[in-house]
């Protein structure tokens, strides 16, 4: 098993190339192996700001357009018992790596902000789409502090991938 990545693409402002969507793979499987998660899909998809907008006032109440969302599939899972499956269970079956969640972005947003920083805009979505990931596992950056960490993080899996500024 290992970490998989499933893409939609619901936007018609930039291509989304087989060589992007290998190097989201990569990030994936390296933000993964820096955070010990070795299982689990990801679905991540490319929007526009009209759409990533409807989604930030439905879901976090903010009326404007955002570069990425996360939604982390076991959230809402914290209170609930673990189930314990013993032999047979559904790794026994073959079943699907289980959901990691969803990372939703905005690619007007994301062409914007490589503009305003200097980079590429590949370098702009490996640095949301691993931002994103991040959120799905519980990283936060509410505060001067857990924001640092998250950023080292994201520049770490970065660099080593190669995709720098």
């Amino acid at each position: 098993m290992s970490l998989q990545l499933a893409w939609e693409n619901e936007q018609t402002e930039y291509t989304i190339t087989d060589e992007l969507i290998g190097l989201l793979e990569q990030i994936l499987q390296e933000a993964g192996k820096q955070e010990g998660v070795t299982e689990g899909e990801v679905a991540l998809t490319f929007v526009d700001d009209e759409a990533i907008h409807e989604l930030n006032l439905e879901y976090r109440n903010i009326d404007r357009p955002t570069d990425v969302l996360s939604f982390a599939m076991n959230e809402s899972l914290d209170d609930e018992p673990l189930i314990h499956y013993g032999e047979g269970g559904p790794e026994a079956e073959g079943e699907p790596d289980p959901m990691l969640g969803d990372i939703i972005i905005s690619i007007p947003r994301a062409i914007v902000q490589s503009e305003d920083y200097g980079h590429s805009v590949e370098r702009e979505l490996g640095f949301l789409f691993v931002h994103g990931f991040l959120h799905l596992l519980g990283y936060d950056h509410q505060d001067e502090e857990s924001e640092a960490e998250m950023m080292g993080k994201q520049e770490q899996v970065l660099q080593q991938i190669g995709l720098t500024r």
